[in-house]
């Protein structure tokens, strides 16, 4: 059975017709030679699943001697899953990881009770200009996970699950989508896929995951005859059936993410995420006091504890 069957939304049915529950526009920062544009958490929606946090980075040519350089700094509760179309990002970690991560390749870091990295860029590609486009997400991690011990997963372009059908390309990064699963441990149920659509072609979303969302990323899709635009993030009604399609002359790119619901609310403070307020202000006064672990090769400087959150 094709991987595309789904039931066509219904002509005049208006639960069918119209699966939209939440439209996003993200809220746009510039960090000096390229923008970021934020979609999660928002006062519209505070999650979608388990990602709590969401990032585009780019499109954006780094000039020769500037670029990615995020000193050390700390997480809990939460895992960072970074996924780039174009350019490439240098991981270190306190736990010695050292990566780079290329277009279509996952770093999937679980901070657990505390882990501590950076985000640079190797010295060599300083040296020229060079292209910068990928999102950076957070996933919250369950409960009983959230004090378990740091983690640390990377999965090359080669070993992510792609297949195609009808003009439908499909690239999964994480989790289980289309009868398919990623290789990456993840720490709930959740999807996450990146997604073209050639002129003409279209693909169904499973309406069995209950909280869903679609990021727009290149070109226009079409919903239930609604067109939308780059940079959008939707959030689509629980059980609805829909279909995305692309309606315009040059492809589609976007990425579909989602699971099931956390177990209770979770709490974000700058980079710290947890179930619990006092967890927060613990793992604030510990990175305050240096108690965390440090990078190896990359211990002489960090960001220290900002006296608000930010954005």
């Amino acid at each position: 059975m094709s991987w595309l069957n789904c039931p066509d939304p219904v002509p005049g049915n208006a639960a069918s017709c119209d699966p939209i529950e939440t439209i996003i526009v993200p809220r746009t920062s510039d960090l000096g030679g390229f923008s970021v544009r934020r979609a999660l958490p928002s006062a519209r929606r505070r999650m979608v699943g388990p990602f709590i946090f969401f990032d585009q980075m780019g499109p954006a040519e780094l000039l020769v001697g500037g670029g990615i350089d995020v000193r050390p700094h700390p997480h809990i509760g939460l895992a960072t899953v970074t996924y780039l179309f174009e350019g490439e990002m240098y991981h270190r970690d306190s736990l010695g990881t050292e990566i780079a991560i290329a277009p279509g390749a996952l770093n999937w870091m679980s901070a657990g009770k505390g882990i501590v990295h950076s985000e640079r860029e190797r010295p060599e590609r300083l040296q020229e200009k060079r292209p910068l486009f990928g999102l950076q997400s957070w996933v919250a991690l369950p409960k009983h996970l959230e004090e378990t011990d740091p983690t640390f997963q990377h999965h090359g372009t080669e070993e992510q699950p792609e297949f195609a059908e009808k003009g439908a390309s499909v690239k999964l990064i994480a989790g289980d989508l289309y009868g398919h699963k990623a290789p990456v441990k993840t720490a709930s149920d959740m999807f996450y896929a990146d997604i073209t659509l050639e002129p003409g072609a279209k693909i169904p979303l499973d309406a069995g995951w209950e909280e869903r969302g679609l990021y727009t990323v290149s070109g226009q899709i079409t919903i239930a005859g609604q067109n939308f635009d780059p940079a959008q993030l939707l959030v689509f009604k629980p059980g609805d059936h829909l279909v995305i399609e692309n309606t315009s002359p040059v492809p589609a790119r976007f990425v579909v993410l989602g699971g099931e619901p956390m177990d209770g609310r979770r709490y974000i403070w700058w980079n710290f995420v947890s179930s619990s307020k006092e967890r927060i202000e613990q793992a604030k006064e510990d990175w305050r006091l240096g108690r965390f672990d440090t990078v190896p090769g990359d211990a002489e400087e960090f960001i220290p504890l900002p006296d608000r959150p930010g954005p």
